[in-house]
């Protein structure tokens, strides 16, 4: 039977206290819910650490158990919260290797959910970590992306600043990406919203756009392969980066790197430049599949 993303997370965390490897840390792990249902049911005797809510102190005790030779995880449960718990990490853990030849390892479980929640806890917030040095940025979506970002963690000794989504967390369903010979335009989407592009791409297919699309894993380095360049560059119309971050930050930055490389105009799609409220009419919610649609068809038609 396939496993899903949550189920795999979970199995992950698991091992890694059994074997050892290193603690878990973490504001409410042991709550009711178990973070999303990720986390086995263990507690502070077999590494789970709860840590306190004074935010910006959580990522000192996790740099601190990183420096004592063990691979900590520090479960951020809403990717806003990023603001308050990174400036340790990206000040310290991430330079430490370059600086005084110590390297700083942790795995950071950065959680995205939006919708009802307020201005500060909700979407992803990678791009807060994207400009500084010594960090690497995965955004996996599916039960063998997530073990691939692990055991390569284990191999290493970077900082891991894995960009997770709740929404993602039922999926047991791997996303190959779909290249289509000289197509209109290429969806490059990020996290959650490789999923409404999959739907915008049976839409689009439907109304005979051509769509070539492409998953994006690796966001720092950006792991893109010659084949999809090539595509890309093959293309009408060029291509259009989705994200559930502001545009203002990784997805401009990775449109600007398609666009020298293929020498095609990348546009970029992602929440709006609005602060969410706590209410359904006042949410700044990922773009849907139609939103992404109407974008495409937008591009097209102004070309």
């Amino acid at each position: 039977m396939e496993k899903d993303l949550r189920t795999t997370i979970k199995e992950i965390i698991r091992g890694h206290l059994k074997k050892k490897i290193g603690k878990v840390f973490g504001q409410c792990l042991t709550a009711v819910g178990w973070v999303g249902g990720t986390l086995p049911e263990l507690y502070e005797k077999d590494g789970m650490v709860e840590v306190s809510m004074a935010d910006v102190a959580d990522g000192g005790f996790v740099v601190g158990a990183a420096l004592m030779k063990s691979k900590p995880i520090y479960v951020i449960r809403y990717q806003g919260f990023n603001w308050y718990n990174c400036p340790m990490i990206v000040n310290y853990a991430c330079k430490s290797k370059e600086i005084w030849k110590t390297p700083c390892p942790i795995f950071v479980r950065g959680i995205a959910m939006e919708g009802g929640i307020g201005p500060v806890a909700g979407s992803s917030h990678h791009s807060l970590y994207y400009r500084m040095p010594g960090i690497k940025i995965v955004s996996p979506m599916t039960p063998k992306e997530y073990k691939s970002i692990y055991n390569s963690f284990l191999k290493d000794d970077s900082v891991y600043y894995v960009s997770e989504h709740r929404g993602s967390y039922p999926n047991k369903n791997e996303l190959p990406n779909i290249l289509i010979n000289k197509p209109d335009l290429v969806i490059f989407a990020i996290s959650i919203t490789r999923f409404e592009a999959s739907k915008a791409f049976e839409i689009l297919k439907k109304q005979k756009i051509r769509i070539s699309l492409i998953n994006l894993l690796w966001i720092k380095p950006l792991k893109i392969s010659n084949g999809i360049i090539k595509n890309l560059k093959s293309s009408k119309f060029g291509g259009l980066v989705l994200d559930d971050d502001y545009v203002d930050g990784i997805s401009k930055s990775i449109a600007n790197d398609l666009n020298l490389k293929s020498n095609k105009m990348v546009y970029t799609l992602g929440l709006k430049n609005k602060t969410a409220g706590t209410g359904k009419n006042l949410d700044n919610l990922p773009p849907n599949s139609k939103e992404i649609v109407r974008f495409v068809k937008k591009i097209i038609k102004d070309k």
